[in-house]
């Protein structure tokens, strides 16, 4: 694709940024679909966050994705917010709608659409979420949503996981819910069904670490790591070793990609199985 003067921009910003595969995952989408963008990601300091949104206003960026630590307290620079995104208190995608930003949240449902896809109900699951960040918002929001049985979460600090415990109640009161550090300690494991892991333990420069033991746990339960970069994570070895149901994140990053494209060409995006194929194999990881 030739760049021009009419080449529209959209982008990632977060920090850090320099191991993203979304780059390459949606200039191969702008390009299998012919469209004359670009993108690419900033890596941003937090004293740099608000001038940033405002020299994207100013550039008439297209639209841009957030990620870690930006996704809540960017909120507060945006326009306006998708229905889903106010409940969630957290977004992940950035549209620019006739001059403004509107924030939305494809976390949940790109992490969702992984069970979708294998054929796996989450209703009356009991499920542990590890971390409080923006992402657990919008897994916990979307898994309360869709009538979990419970979520219990983990986190090294507990004001943090309070706040998403709120969220949570503020969904669905019924669902049953509980805190614990990162230590596990007084968890019932076996009965939990799925282990989500939404902090950065395992990722660059933690690869040779893990969020939590998976001893105790059944050989039953699913184990999802968010993290794409390394595919296989310490977490993931260890579950794979003891004969669990694992998923990473490389399928709810494209998953997130196709509806961040399909908010910003308002729904108007038709790409197969074929040409996603193609791009994870770019991806090389």
């Amino acid at each position: 694709m030739e760049i021009t003067y009419n080449t529209k921009l959209y982008s990632l910003i977060g920090n850090p940024i320099d191991k993203s595969l979304s780059p390459i995952i949606h200039n191969n989408i702008f390009k299998n679909l012919k469209q004359n963008n670009i993108y690419l990601a900033f890596n941003i300091n937090q004293e740099n966050l608000k001038s940033t949104i405002e020299g994207f206003k100013a550039m008439n960026v297209g639209g841009f994705n957030v990620t870690i630590p930006y996704k809540k307290s960017i909120i507060k620079y945006l326009d306006d917010l998708s229905t889903e995104a106010k409940i969630i208190g957290a977004i992940n995608t950035v549209k620019n709608k006739n001059g403004k930003f509107i924030g939305y949240n494809t976390d949940g449902e790109g992490f969702l659409q992984t069970f979708y896809n294998n054929n796996i109900s989450i209703k009356d699951k009991n499920c542990l979420i590890l971390g409080a960040g923006g992402a657990a918002y919008g897994i916990g929001s979307t898994l309360a949503m869709h009538k979990v049985k419970s979520i219990y979460i983990a986190n090294r600090t507990l004001e943090s996981a309070i706040k998403l415990e709120k969220n949570i109640k503020n969904i669905d009161k019924s669902i049953f819910t509980q805190i614990f550090d990162l230590n596990l300690q007084g968890l019932h494991k076996e009965n939990i069904h799925i282990i989500i892991n939404t902090t950065n333990i395992g990722m660059y420069p933690l690869e040779n670490m893990a969020p939590v033991e998976l001893n105790g746990f059944s050989k039953n339960t699913i184990v999802y790591d968010i993290i794409y970069k390394p595919k296989e994570t310490k977490l993931i070895k260890e579950a794979e070793s003891k004969g669990m149901i694992t998923f990473n994140g490389l399928s709810m990053l494209l998953n997130q990609a196709i509806l961040s494209q399909k908010i910003w060409s308002n729904g108007n995006l038709e790409i197969g199985h074929k040409e996603l194929e193609e791009i994870e194999k770019k991806l090389n990881i």
